[in-house]
C-alpha cells in the first residue's frame, strides 16, 4: 500500500491497534507543524490570503513548498475532492477561452493545511458545454488551477441537481415536507430525477476512474454524490473512498419516507469511511441502516457480511486565522472605526445567514419584536443588524419567505422605530471579507436561531473575531456547531419565542466576568479545531481504516473453490454430504427495498424450486451419502425433503431418518425436560409483548425470533429475557442459552452439530453397507455459531491454534448429553467453544490404516455397532474436506458462498459434471 503510513525515523516498533496508529498520526502531525512554526517565514506571498487560495490551486512554487514532506513527517499522498461544484467559476469569452474566478470556499480552505497530501479536485464547472472544443479549452484552463470538469448537459443538471437534490434530497435531510400542492407531481417525477441522479453519479465516477492512480484517496462530498461510493467501489474494490455529509442526516423514521431510501443507503455503505458533522448524524445514519436495512449497528460503524463501514464525527472548522490576522488589516480597522461611530452609544446584534427556510430569520426577529415590547428600556440602545443573502431567488417559496420577511421587519421598524433610528438593519445581499470580519468584531452579540442545520459556521467565524470585544453567542441547539460551541453559548429553541427573546435579555445584562469565561472556552475550540485539522483528521482515520479493512478480510475465508471441490469429488469413490436447511437450501426471501421483509415466507421454509433435480440425481448416486442437519423439526423436513433418497437430522441431530425409513431419537432416555414448560411461558410473554416476534416450541428446544421486529427493541427485550431467564426458569437446569444475530435458544445442555455427527455417522455405517472408508466430505450450511463445530469436526488436519472444539472421542459423544453432567450455561454459551491448544504432535488425527476395522476385501465387520465405530471410516486427506459457510464471514469454515442461490448454482455445476 501507498503512503499514508508512519516514517519509522529510526523507531521501528508498530502500533497494533487503530486508536494508537491514530494517536501516533496526531503526534507526527503536532511536530511537522512546530517545526515549521519555528522557521522564519521569509515567503511574504505564502500568508493566508485570498490569494492564497488562488497560489494553492495554480500549483504555485511558494505554496507547492510547503507540502514537501518534513523530516520525520508522513509520506506525501494525492488526494481526489470530488464535489458537485469546483471551487471555481467558469464565464466563457469565445469559443476556446475562458475566464475563471476562484472561490476561496470552506472546502479550499481546509485542504490548505494538509499538508500530507496534495488534492486535485473533482467537479461541475457549473456551466454547460455542449461542444468538444469548448470542453478541451475549459479542461486546460482548469487543470491550470488544478481542477478536473464532469461536463453535466442541461437536461441532467434540472433533473439530478434542480430536481433530486434540491427539491427532494435538501429538503428531507432538514426535515421540510415538500408543499402540499406540489406532492404529486413530485412524487410522478420521481422516479426520472433519481434515474437522472444516478447518471450523474456515474458521470463523476467515470471521470475519477479515468484520473485515478493507485494509492490515491478518493474523498467525496455531500448529499449529491450520495451513489458515487457505490460507483467507485464497483470499478475498482481497491479504492479507497471517504463520504462526508455536509447537512444534518434525519433520523431514520425520515429517512425511510425516501423511495429510494434502500438504494442510497447501500451506496454509501460501499465507501470505507462515512463522516458527519455531528454525533448525532452519525448515530442518525447507523440506525437507519439498522433499521431500513436490517444490518448490525457497531459502536464503530455498520457491519454488512463481515464487511465494516466505519461510521464517525467528524466536526468541520474554519481557518480562525484568517479571520484573527484579517482584524490587522487596516481596511478592517477602518471598517471597525466607521462602525462603532454609527452605532456609537448601542448595543449591536447580528445575523448573517442565508435568506432560506432552515435559517429561522423569521423566528428570530419576532423574538427580537418579543424582547423590545417587554424592555421599552433597551428599544432606543439596541440594534439589530441582519445581514440575509439571498439564494434560490427564482423558487416560489423563497420568494414567499422574503417577503414574509421584509413585512415582519417594516412592521418592527414602524413600531419601534423613530425618525433618526430604527432597531432593524436589514440587508439583501452579502457583504465581503473585509467589511464582514469588521462587523463580526464591532458586534455584542451574534444571534444564530436555525431550525435545522449541519453546522453554521457562522457561529466559529463570529467567535474568532471576538478575541477583544468578548461578544455572547446565542446559538440554535439545532445547528451542529451547538454540539462544539454549546459550552460557551447560550443554546435556545428557535421555535420559543419566549425563550429566545429572554435570551437576548440575558446576553445584554451579561457581567464582563461570565463573558470572558465563555469566550475564552468557545475561542481556544475554534483556533484548534480548526477545517485544517479537519481534514487532516479524515484522511488519516480513512488511511487508517482502510488498513484496517485489509487487516479483516485477511480472516474471511475464501470463496468456495468450485471447480476444485467438482474434480475432487468426481475422484473419490465414497462421498459425505452434509447440508443444511435454512438459508442454505431454501429460496432467498429477503426484500431489501421493503422495511421488514416478508415475514409470512420466513416463518414457511420451502425448499429452493431449483434444486430438486440436482439433490435427486446426488441422492441417487450409490457412492452418495447425502445428510440434511437442521435445526426445523421433524414435520418440516419431512415436508420438504419427503421424496429424497437421503438421511435427515432434524433438531441439531436429536432425531434421526433414514432414507425412507422411520425417526428414531438420539435423545438418552432419561433425558429430563421438565425446563420446557417453564421456558415456554417466558418466551410467550416477550412475544407478546414485541411485535413481529414469534417463537417455535419444538420438542427439544425452543427458539424465539425477533429479526422482524424494530431492531433496537429487539436486541432490549432479549437482553431482558436472557437476564429474566438466568435467575428463574433455567438456573438450574442442564440446558445450554444460545444467541443468533436476532434468536435465542434454549436447548438440551450439549447439543451441538458437530457432536451429533457422530452418532449420525454411527448410525449411517450401521445400516448402510460401506465398501470402503469416505474419502470425501463437503459441509454446506448457514449454521449458529454454537454449531459451527461441526465444520472443524471433519477437519483431517487440526490448525494448532484454531477455533471450534477438538473431535470427541466417540464413545463420550455417542452416550447422549443425559449421560454426562452438564452444569448450566453461562452468557458465554453463544460463543463458539475453543479447542484448547495443542502442539501438532499431539493433537488428534483420523486414523488412516483402510483394514483395521474392515474385513475381507473391505466388507464391514457385523460385530460394528453404531457406538462401537472407529474414526477410520474417515480416510479424509485434507485437498478433499471442503467446508463452507453459507452468509456468514465470521466462521470456521474453510471457504464462503454468499446466498442459497450459490448453493445452487453449485450443486448444479456438480450434478452436470457426473
Amino acid at each position: 500500500m501507498p503512503a499514508s503510513k508512519y516514517n519509522s525515523n529510526g523507531n521501528t516498533s508498530v502500533p497494533s491497534s487503530r486508536i494508537e496508529r491514530l494517536l501516533r498520526e496526531r503526534e507526527l502531525r503536532k511536530n511537522s507543524k512546530a517545526s515549521n512554526s519555528n522557521e522564519p517565514n521569509t515567503n511574504d506571498g505564502f500568508e493566508f490570503s485570498d490569494n492564497l487560495v488562488e497560489q494553492y490551486l495554480e500549483g504555485a512554487s511558494a505554496a507547492r513548498d510547503s507540502w514537501e514532506k518534513p523530516d520525520g513527517g508522513l509520506f506525501t499522498q494525492r488526494l481526489l475532492v470530488v464535489a458537485n461544484r469546483l471551487p471555481v467559476s467558469a464565464v466563457r469569452r469565445g469559443e476556446e477561452s475562458w475566464s475563471l474566478e476562484v472561490s476561496a470556499g470552506g472546502l479550499v480552505s481546509a485542504l490548505l493545511g494538509v499538508k500530507e497530501v496534495e488534492a486535485k479536485w473533482i467537479g461541475w464547472a457549473g456551466v454547460n458545454v455542449p461542444d468538444e472544443p469548448g470542453q478541451r479549452a475549459l479542461t486546460k484552463a482548469l487543470a491550470e488551477k488544478r481542477c478536473i470538469p464532469v461536463f453535466l448537459d442541461e437536461e441532467v443538471v434540472h433533473q439530478y441537481y434542480n430536481g433530486y437534490c434540491n427539491n427532494i434530497l435538501w429538503p428531507l435531510f432538514h426535515y421540510l415536507g415538500l408543499p402540499q400542492e406540489d406532492r404529486l407531481a413530485t412524487t410522478r417525477s420521481f422516479q426520472s430525477q433519481f434515474a437522472a441522479y444516478k447518471k450523474a453519479n456515474q458521470m463523476f465516477a467515470d471521470v475519477v476512474n479515468e484520473h485515478y492512480e493507485e494509492g490515491d484517496v478518493v474523498w467525496c462530498h455531500d448529499y449529491h454524490l450520495m451513489f458515487l461510493p457505490k460507483c467507485l467501489k464497483d470499478h475498482n474494490s481497491n479504492m479507497k473512498v471517504g463520504w462526508f455529509l455536509h447537512t444534518p442526516f434525519p433520523s431514520s423514521e425520515i429517512h425511510r419516507t425516501l423511495p429510494s431510501r434502500s438504494e442510497l443507503l447501500r451506496a454509501v455503505l460501499a465507501a470505507d469511511l462515512v463522516g458527519f458533522h455531528t454525533y448525532d448524524y452519525a448515530r442518525h445514519f447507523v440506525s437507519a441502516c439498522t433499521r431500513i436495512l436490517g444490518l448490525e449497528g457497531t459502536p464503530e460503524g455498520v457491519e454488512d457480511q463481515g464487511r465494516l463501514t466505519r461510521v464517525a464525527a467528524f466536526p468541520i472548522g474554519i481557518d480562525s486565522d484568517r479571520f484573527i490576522r484579517a482584524l490587522e488589516n487596516p481596511q478592517v480597522q477602518e471598517h471597525m472605526k466607521e462602525l462603532k461611530e454609527r452605532f456609537s452609544g448601542r448595543k449591536v446584534m447580528l445575523g448573517v445567514d442565508r435568506l432560506d427556510m432552515i435559517k429561522g430569520i423569521p423566528q428570530k426577529i419576532l423574538a427580537f419584536e418579543k424582547f423590545l415590547e417587554e424592555n421599552p428600556y433597551w428599544r432606543d440602545k439596541v440594534v439589530l443588524l441582519q445581514i440575509a443573502v439571498p439564494t434560490r431567488t427564482d423558487v416560489p417559496e423563497y420568494q414567499k419567505l422574503t417577503s414574509q420577511v421584509h413585512e415582519i421587519v417594516g412592521r418592527i421598524n414602524g413600531r419601534f422605530g423613530t425618525l433618526t433610528t430604527v432597531p432593524i438593519h436589514h440587508l439583501d445581499r452579502s457583504l465581503d471579507f473585509q467589511a464582514l470580519c469588521a462587523l463580526y468584531a464591532v458586534t455584542d452579540i451574534a444571534i444564530v436561531t436555525s431550525l435545522r442545520d449541519g453546522m453554521n459556521l457562522v457561529s466559529y467565524e463570529y467567535v474568532a473575531c471576538q478575541d477583544a470585544k468578548r461578544g455572547v453567542l446565542i446559538l440554535s441547539e439545532f445547528a451542529g456547531a451547538a454540539q462544539s460551541l454549546g459550552a460557551g453559548a447560550i443554546l435556545v429553541n428557535p421555535w420559543n419565542i419566549t425563550e429566545v427573546a429572554a435570551s437576548i435579555g440575558q446576553a445584554l445584562n451579561m457581567s464582563a466576568e461570565e463573558r470572558e469565561k465563555r469566550h475564552c472556552h468557545n475561542f481556544l475550540h475554534v483556533t484548534t479545531h480548526t477545517a485544517q485539522e479537519w481534514a487532516e483528521t479524515f484522511v488519516s482515520e480513512l488511511n487508517d481504516t482502510v488498513v484496517e479493512a485489509q487487516q479483516r478480510i485477511r480472516q474471511v475465508p475464501p470463496p468456495l473453490p468450485v471447480e476444485e471441490a467438482i474434480e475432487c469429488y468426481l475422484q473419490s469413490s465414497n462421498r459425505l454430504i452434509i447440508l443444511g436447511f435454512s438459508a442454505t437450501l431454501t429460496e432467498p426471501i429477503d426484500t431489501p427495498g421493503r422495511r421488514g421483509g416478508d415475514q409470512i415466507r420466513e416463518m414457511d421454509l420451502k425448499l429452493h424450486p431449483e434444486l430438486k433435480e440436482s439433490l435427486m440425481k446426488l441422492c441417487d448416486d450409490p457412492h452418495t451419502t447425502v445428510v440434511v442437519l437442521s435445526g426445523s423439526d421433524r414435520i418440516v423436513l419431512d415436508d420438504n425433503f419427503g421424496e429424497f433418497n437421503m438421511w435427515l437430522a432434524a433438531e441439531n441431530g436429536m432425531f434421526l431418518r433414514s432414507a425412507k425409513g422411520a425417526w428414531m431419537t438420539t435423545m438418552p432416555e432419561h433425558s429430563n425436560m421438565e425446563w420446557v414448560d417453564s421456558v415456554k411461558h417466558v418466551f410467550e410473554y416477550f412475544t407478546e409483548r414485541t411485535p413481529r416476534s414469534h417463537f417455535e416450541l419444538r420438542e427439544t428446544s425452543l427458539v424465539w425470533n425477533y429479526k422482524y421486529a424494530d431492531v433496537e427493541f429487539g436486541r432490549l427485550q432479549a437482553r431482558d429475557m436472557l437476564q429474566h431467564l438466568w435467575t428463574g426458569p433455567i438456573s438450574n437446569a442442564s440446558v445450554d442459552v444460545v444467541q443468533g444475530s436476532r434468536s435465542v435458544e434454549v436447548r438440551a445442555a450439549g447439543v451441538t452439530k458437530g457432536i451429533t455427527i457422530v452418532r449420525i455417522l454411527g448410525e449411517i455405517v450401521h445400516s448402510k453397507s460401506i465398501s470402503s472408508p469416505i474419502d470425501y466430505v463437503l459441509c454446506i450450511g448457514h449454521f449458529l455459531g454454537k454449531d459451527e463445530d461441526i465444520f472443524t469436526f471433519f477437519e483431517p488436519e487440526l490448525p494448532y491454534n484454531g477455533m471450534g472444539i477438538p473431535r470427541p472421542k466417540l464413545s463420550d459423544a455417542t452416550k447422549g448429553p443425559g449421560d454426562k453432567k452438564h452444569s448450566k450455561s453461562g452468557p458465554k454459551t453463544s460463543q463458539k467453544q475453543q479447542r484448547p491448544l495443542q502442539s501438532p504432535r499431539n493433537k488428534p488425527t483420523i486414523n488412516n490404516n483402510r483394514n483395521n476395522g474392515f474385513e475381507n476385501g473391505g466388507k464391514r465387520s457385523s460385530s460394528v455397532a453404531p457406538d462401537k465405530v472407529s474414526w477410520n471410516v474417515l480416510d479424509l486427506k485434507a485437498d478433499n474436506y471442503f467446508s463452507c459457510a453459507v452468509g456468514r464471514t465470521r466462521t470456521n469454515a474453510r471457504y464462503l458462498l454468499p446466498t442459497s442461490d450459490d448453493v445452487v448454482s453449485f450443486l448444479k455445476d456438480l450434478t452436470q459434471a457426473f
